[in-house]
């Protein structure tokens, strides 16, 4: 996919890439900041200013982002995860500078209020309790990471705890904003029906008299090696029945061994043909659902085993499988036809998420801000069929040890004893 680059003289780095299949076209505006970025007592933070950035600027006011974009016709939203957040809209050709202006006017001068403040922390609560607190298996997943990871930053969910949002204040927003929504800490990718020369010179006027501001030092990401296995077993009130999750401390994102356990997660893993639904499912018949394969981070990153116990199974039993799957990819190697279908996999995934202007704007961003390097979008492919089964081997070797995992276990909470007739 081809596109070009520019940097603003405030920082913004500007991605262009045209697209004249369709009269539309999407912007996407990724900043690095994430939840990992987040010191201990402001948990949510970066996902609660998600939601204050829709709440209106100096020239758009509360609730009118929205109505501006789908008036024309078009869509807006936004995501935060551990290691960006970014906004995006898609909209008609001819309101190209309708986006431009949305989102510069935000990031020039977002309305930081107490009464936004606290409609927006009580919307982030809500979620959380619909989404987290009762959900079945809602919690397994901050369970997890709080016991795999010694780091703070990845310790901690991207949702944050209702303690530390009740304890936001409005100097802290503020505070946030300034740190880290500066056109210097932002990726700003545009995907569609445009002339790139002229598209740049609307950037240019919208975004290019937004001062920088200075930021927050980079988030310490670093892991120390974990020397022995961690294991925790919780009670789920909404649980239905048994769920391992089995988690193996990897390498960041984008490197050579992130690539391997990536094939091998979809070996393992990806649909019913894969080695533990064929072993656990069918064989042995002691689980009713898989999945998992290696978590993306810029930092430290998790190799997921997720399995659905069958009622009545031993867990021990189960493990024991996996660990036996796991040695035979360690000793014998993977076959040419194993391979061939998780890079097959993987390339179905890649072209989807490359089918729509929205997700190639978000997808530059991405790679932008997470490695410096938007070329990736059209480099990975070829990586990927650079991986081997010797590949395979080293890496389950190297990180699918015992000595590297988190084991927790989530079992149905005991059902209240009836009262006596």
């Amino acid at each position: 996919m081809p596109f070009t680059e520019f940097r603003l003289k405030n920082g913004l780095r500007v991605i262009l890439s045209e697209d004249h299949s369709a009269p539309t076209y999407s912007i996407c505006v990724t900043y690095n900041v994430g939840s990992r970025d987040e010191p201990k007592g402001q948990t949510g933070y970066a996902h609660l200013f998600e939601h204050m950035m829709f709440q209106g600027s100096d020239k758009v006011g509360k609730g009118e982002h929205f109505i501006l974009v789908q008036t024309y016709g078009g869509r807006s939203n936004g995501t935060t995860n551990a290691d960006r957040t970014n906004y995006f809209e898609t909209l008609p050709a001819n309101q190209l500078e309708l986006g431009l202006f949305l989102e510069a006017d935000r990031m020039r001068s977002l309305v930081i209020n107490q009464a936004n403040l606290d409609n927006q922390r009580h919307a982030v609560q809500e979620e959380r309790r619909l989404r987290v607190d009762n959900q079945p298996y809602g919690q397994t997943y901050e369970v997890v990471i709080e016991t795999a990871y010694d780091n703070f930053a990845y310790k901690h969910s991207t949702i944050g705890s209702m303690e530390d949002l009740n304890a936001a204040t409005l100097d802290d927003a503020a505070s946030f904003f300034k740190s880290y929504y500066s056109p210097s800490n932002a990726v700003l990718s545009l995907v569609g029906d445009f002339k790139a020369e002229e598209a740049l010179g609307k950037v240019k006027k919208y975004f290019e008299e937004i001062p920088a501001r200075p930021l927050r030092p980079a988030a310490d990401i670093s892991e120390p090696e974990q020397k022995g296995e961690r294991r925790k077993t919780i009670e789920d009130a909404f649980a239905q029945r048994p769920r391992i999750d089995i988690v193996y401390k990897i390498p960041p994102g984008n490197t050579p061994d992130w690539l391997a356990l990536e094939v091998l997660g979809r070996a393992l893993m990806s649909g019913r043909s894969s080695r533990l639904y064929q072993k656990l499912v069918k064989e042995k018949e002691v689980a009713v659902e898989i999945s998992g394969g290696a978590q993306e981070r810029r930092g430290p990153s998790l190799f997921w085993v997720v399995v659905m116990a069958r009622p009545g199974k031993e867990l021990a039993e189960i493990e024991r499988l996996i660990d036996e799957e796991i040695g035979i990819i360690e000793n014998e190697p993977v076959a040419q036809w194993e391979m061939e279908k998780a890079r097959m996999q993987w390339r179905s995934r890649h072209a989807d998420q490359l089918r729509s202007t929205q997700s190639r704007a978000a997808r530059l961003g991405h790679y932008a801000v997470y490695y410096d390097d938007p070329s990736l979008l059209n480099r990975l492919e070829e990586r990927i069929g650079r991986v081997t089964p010797e590949d395979l081997r080293r890496v389950a070797r190297s990180y699918l040890r015992k000595s590297n995992r988190t084991v927790v276990v989530t079992l149905p909470a005991p059902k209240a004893a009836q009262p006596a007739q």
